[in-house]
């Protein structure tokens, strides 16, 4: 048990190679902890000559809360110069990154704890730069610094890919005309986890990250997934022209229902002369008719018929709503030349002259990407994970209430999505 206070003191500070020369406790501020570094024979970095202490200045930093209080340390650091009158080296100051880092405000201990609380936990830089009782440039710039150092500096944070997801997320509504800004997220498929980001939502960026991954991590991309997405089939083609490109089922669904919407709408607006009332039999039958057919009892059934009797005289909604029935069924086959020619033969059918024009444009579509939405059947992967990394980011951006900054945005999203080893981050060496 140590008994002599001054070590008591340097104990509970935890600081190494520290001296704690007092403690300024003032009532109505945060606890002060004035420290220096031990006494050690510094040379001259040019000349090796022994340094002279030229004059001593204090540097405060934003340390953890101790015992619920917040905690300033007061560095009183020493300038040295050269007493070698030759020497062009003159004077400079001393330095300890395990006390801080150069040009940060925060000691080290705490810009380690901040990132980990932003970015593992999704905390809002104000929340804790309020628990820390400074401001929040403070605490973003050492979540910014040690964070980039984290996800970036890890050459073992993801290795080989088998399968490759991309998605876009907008990031910020900006101007007077609300101008919007997307992102583009790379995943990793199978194991889940946010690789990185990249501006915009066109092939050029992704395109970009991709080859600077290398011909190694290239060849290794077994699988595309994707979206009924052109750009990112672009970017498939370009970059990956070996891998299987896969159409996720829930957007080819999704699509077929937007098709069927539409043709309600314009059935709606064609018929009762106005857009959908809570009365007219059409708008009663919205949500029915995105339902799935085996989801329908009979009694909800037999409702949607009487509806779409009295409301869809020339039968084209019937017909939009058998279709998005067909399209679904594209997944219960277990063979892929079967749904291959399935597909192909739904494509045509459903372009013929009887169709409605969204029945037909549906038809279209599932020709031109027959190949990517058979290609499910053979690798059963889906844009699933890449969308539930995509709530993943919406969470943070909900937490910080939204972003300007894409730098920001691209680092902190990485550092709750992209799965850093924390624990390096006691090893990592802030940017």
């Amino acid at each position: 048990m140590e008994t002599n206070p001054t070590r008591m003191c340097e104990l509970l500070v935890g600081l190494p190679d520290v001296n704690v020369l007092g403690v300024e406790d003032v009532a109505t501020g945060p606890l002060r902890i004035h420290v220096e570094l031990r006494t050690q024979v510094v040379g001259c970095p040019q000349c090796g000559v022994v340094a002279h202490v030229k004059d001593r200045y204090e540097v405060e930093l934003i340390d953890l809360p101790a015992f619920g209080r917040w905690t300033r340390l007061v560095w009183h650091k020493r300038r040295w110069r050269c007493p070698d009158s030759g020497c062009r080296v003159g004077s400079w100051s001393e330095q300890n990154s395990r006390l801080a880092p150069s040009r940060q405000a925060l000691s080290d201990r705490a810009g380690r704890w901040v990132t980990r609380q932003v970015g593992e936990s999704a905390r809002s830089v104000n929340e804790v730069a309020g628990e820390l009782g400074c401001d929040w440039h403070t605490v973003n710039d050492a979540v910014l610094a040690y964070g980039t150092a984290l996800v970036d500096d890890d050459p073992e944070r993801f290795t080989l890919v088998r399968a490759l997801g991309l998605d876009e997320v907008l990031v910020v509504r900006e101007g007077e005309y609300h101008r919007q800004r997307f992102s583009t997220q790379v995943v990793d498929v199978a194991r889940g986890q946010l690789l990185d980001v990249v501006p915009g939502r066109s092939g050029v960026e992704p395109t970009a990250w991709l080859n600077r991954q290398g011909p190694a991590f290239l060849a290794h991309v077994a699988y595309g997934t994707l979206d009924l997405s052109g750009p990112y089939r672009a970017v498939f083609d370009a970059t990956l022209p070996y891998a299987t490109q896969v159409a996720d089922p829930f957007h080819v669904v999704k699509l077929a229902n937007q098709r069927l919407d539409e043709c309600r709408r314009r059935v709606q607006n064609e018929v009762f002369g106005h857009r959908g009332h809570k009365t007219d039999p059409l708008y009663r039958a919205r949500r029915l008719l995105t339902m799935a057919d085996e989801r329908l009892v009979d009694k909800g059934r037999e409702k949607l018929l009487g509806l779409l009797a009295a409301g869809d005289p020339k039968g084209e909604v019937a017909t939009a709503w058998h279709a998005k029935e067909v399209v679904r069924s594209i997944y219960d086959l277990d063979n892929e030349v079967i749904a291959l020619a399935f597909v192909e033969r739904l494509g045509h059918d459903l372009q013929d002259e009887s169709c409605p024009p969204e029945v037909r444009a549906l038809g279209r579509t599932l020709l031109h990407w027959k190949q990517q939405i058979v290609a499910w059947h053979e690798a059963h992967f889906s844009n699933a994970p890449t969308e539930s990394v995509n709530n993943l980011i919406k969470r943070v951006k909900r937490a910080a209430f939204g972003f300007r900054s894409f730098t920001n945005y691209r680092v902190r999203s990485l550092l709750y999505a992209g799965k850093p080893n924390w624990d390096l981050l006691a090893t990592v060496t802030p940017r």
